[in-house]
């Protein structure tokens, strides 16, 4: 979390303490028991959510969470690429930049060559 992000966290769950442990309490039911989706397909929505929303900071957060629940980085994506048709290409396209500084992943000039 950026400096500003986490103090404005810190502030949140300071001053609005109830508030904040209902808004957990909420996204963790709806998460791991709102229904039979397993953990990583959870992510992976989330992450595509994120992306057609263009919400970069939970994109970033997403991404990290489902690969924590064992999502390929070809996984993940493959959830952006999917956004594409649906939501349109500049959403998907900004979604893989994020994808690629998040873990820090440059094309190498052999593949860049191929698509040429």
């Amino acid at each position: 979390m950026s400096g500003k992000r986490t103090e404005n966290f810190v502030y949140f769950k300071a001053m609005h303490t109830d508030v904040y442990k209902a808004y957990e309490a909420f996204g963790k039911v709806v998460h791991e028991q709102g229904g039979p989706i397993e953990e990583k397909t959870r992510w992976l929505i989330k992450v595509a959510i994120s992306a057609v929303e263009q919400y970069p900071y939970a994109l970033r957060t997403h991404i990290h969470k489902a690969l924590n629940a064992g999502c390929t980085r070809n996984e993940v994506e493959h959830a952006i690429l999917l956004v594409a048709p649906t939501a349109g290409f500049p959403k998907a396209m900004e979604a893989i930049m994020i994808l690629r500084d998040e873990l820090d992943q440059e094309i190498d000039d052999e593949e860049v060559n191929k698509a040429r």
